[in-house]
C-alpha cells in the first residue's frame, strides 16, 4: 500500500495559500524594509549599517513568506 501523495494544485479552501499570494503578502513589508536601507546609505551613513540592518529584513521575510504559503496560524480542518 503506498502513501498517499499530496495534491499539488493550490486550491482555496486548503490549507495555507499559493505562492503568488504569499509573496504579494510580504512584498510591501520586503519593500519597506529595502527602502530604509536605501535612505540609510542615502543619508550618508557608514555601509557597514546596511550589514546590521539588511539580514534581519530578509529573514522576516522569508519567514513571513513561509508562514503565509504553508498556512502558519490557521486553525487545522477537523476530520
Amino acid at each position: 500500500m503506498d502513501a498517499p501523495i499530496p495534491d499539488v494544485d493550490d486550491a482555496e479552501d486548503g490549507p495555507g495559500t499559493s505562492r503568488l499570494r504569499a509573496t504579494l503578502a510580504i512584498l510591501p513589508f520586503l519593500v519597506l524594509g529595502l527602502t530604509s536601507v536605501a535612505l540609510v546609505l542615502q543619508w550618508g551613513l557608514k555601509p557597514l549599517w546596511v550589514f546590521v540592518m539588511l539580514p534581519p529584513i530578509l529573514f522576516i521575510s522569508v519567514i513571513g513568506w513561509i508562514a503565509f504559503k504553508y498556512g502558519i496560524g490557521e486553525e487545522p480542518e477537523a476530520g
